[in-house]
């Protein structure tokens, strides 16, 4: 039995459909990680989950149980939001006592506190923190009624790069030993990689692609899902025959009838660069289909890649990516290939 089990939810606002007919389901000790431009419907669906939302239709059930009904506090239901929202006026571990019942103790707040590494911070107050810091109290606050569910609203955006991935590894550890569900909001595909046992990807009210990040990544249900992860060089072609002509050679299109309309989709990183004279292969080349000689026409380098665009023979734009420094003139030419066990076929 799943921890969270959402069935069809929905919300209209007016004549606006913001939800519509919303399935998920979280165990316990695994993170869900709801993906998706903004606008798209993901924070209203958690906030009908935590019972702030009024829902048009649909249940939500813990631990199946039917909490469709319960208000907020009656859900064990714990929230984080991205600006933290601690209360300015009470010093940390008063902060963290807020959501517990009279009598529970300060104990429990200490021992949160010494989880997150903050208890020399009890009698400090929110300003007085870093951002990471302040992370840290709301999660030991979030924490302190010990909820069976955990709903996180983009949780770290607010974090600069480098603490972000340190804060998100350590809060990932405590919901984990705490067997708790998590249900995190994010429009950041990597971080959704990063966090997600599973990612739904919702788009205009609707869950378009549900599965592991493996999944979703290799196996896109259609080209948007597809730019969504990442940068993409997109051939359009029509199927003949079952082939597809492009500057790379045909390509099998099976199962698609002839005259449909398609774009073939290839990954930057995908792209193969023949470069005798390197020292090292740049990517990984496979001998399937066409070489294709193309000119560079720009080369930047990014810190870990390398970014290469080309123009193809006949004015097609097509990007590459590579490991480490490799910064080549304009204008000076290479063989490229494109895999095809890289490239991903839709019809438009």
């Amino acid at each position: 039995m799943p921890r969270l089990d959402v069935r069809n939810l929905s919300r209209r606002f007016g004549a606006k459909s913001a939800v519509e007919d919303v399935s998920l389901e979280v165990e316990a000790g695994k993170v869900l990680c709801l993906l998706g431009q903004s606008g798209c419907g993901k924070s209203t669906t958690l906030r009908m989950v935590a019972g702030v939302e009024p829902s048009d239709g649909g249940q939500i059930f813990l631990d199946g149980i039917d909490m469709t009904a319960r208000p907020p506090e009656a859900r064990g239901i714990g929230l984080m939001f991205q600006d933290f929202a601690l209360f300015p006026h009470l010093r940390v571990d008063d902060n963290v006592a807020y959501g517990l019942k009279r009598g529970q103790g300060r104990e429990r707040v200490s021992a949160l506190l010494a989880r997150v590494g903050l208890e020399s911070y009890a009698r400090a107050y929110p300003h007085e923190l870093s951002g990471g810091e302040q992370q840290r109290v709301a999660l030991a606050r979030a924490l302190a009624p010990a909820p069976r569910v955990m709903l996180m609203d983009e949780p770290f955006s607010g974090l600069d790069e480098r603490l972000r991935d340190s804060i998100r590894e350590e809060t990932l550890r405590i919901l984990r030993e705490a067997e708790t569900a998590v249900l995190l909001v994010t429009h950041d595909p990597q971080e959704a990689m990063r966090m997600g046992d599973e990612i739904a990807l919702m788009r205009a009210g609707r869950i378009v692609q549900r599965g592991a990040p493996y999944t979703v990544y290799n196996e896109p249900v259609d080209l948007p899902a597809a730019r969504f992860f990442s940068d993409l060089n997109v051939l359009e072609g029509k199927v003949e025959n079952a082939l597809v002509d492009t500057p790379f050679g045909p390509f099998l299109a099976p199962g698609l009838s002839d005259g449909t309309d398609i774009s073939i989709a290839i990954r930057p990183q995908h792209v193969g660069i023949d470069c005798p004279r390197a020292r090292r292969p740049l990517t990984v080349t496979v001998g399937d289909g066409s070489a294709v000689e193309a000119r560079v026409t720009a080369a930047r380098f990014l810190g870990q890649i390398s970014v290469i665009d080309f123009a193809l023979p006949n004015g097609t734009p097509l990007r590459a990516t590579v490991p480490g420094v490799f910064l080549p003139g304009e204008g000076r030419s290479f063989t490229v290939r494109a895999p095809r066990r890289h490239c991903m076929i839709f019809p438009r």
